[in-house]
């Protein structure tokens, strides 16, 4: 595949449609800055992709989280037992209102 080349008259297109106006010495060097952008991504047509498997995820998953089992639970008597603020079997908290 050949590489594209951008002249004077694509820049001139390009700046017009994003409604902006250029001066000839900046034309020339975003006419130059173009290009070296254009030649960078052209070196990715060169990568040969048709042996290589696809990647959907480049990072392998891995579940972090342990398996839900169902333990032993506590008591209320058990759960209550570190507190002095509890009341008719419940834990008693600070008023509201």
């Amino acid at each position: 595949m050949p590489k594209p080349k951008i002249d004077a008259k694509l820049l001139e297109s390009v700046a017009r449609n994003s409604r902006i106006s250029l001066t000839e010495g900046e034309s020339r060097k975003f006419l130059k800055e173009m290009q070296e952008i254009l030649d960078a991504f052209s070196k990715i047509d060169e990568v040969n992709v048709e042996k290589t498997r696809p990647s959907f995820q480049p990072v392998e998953l891995k579940n972090v989280m342990r398996d839900d089992a169902a333990k032993k639970c506590l008591t209320q008597e058990e759960a209550l037992s570190n507190t002095k603020h509890r009341e008719k079997g419940y834990f008693r908290g600070p008023r509201v209102v």
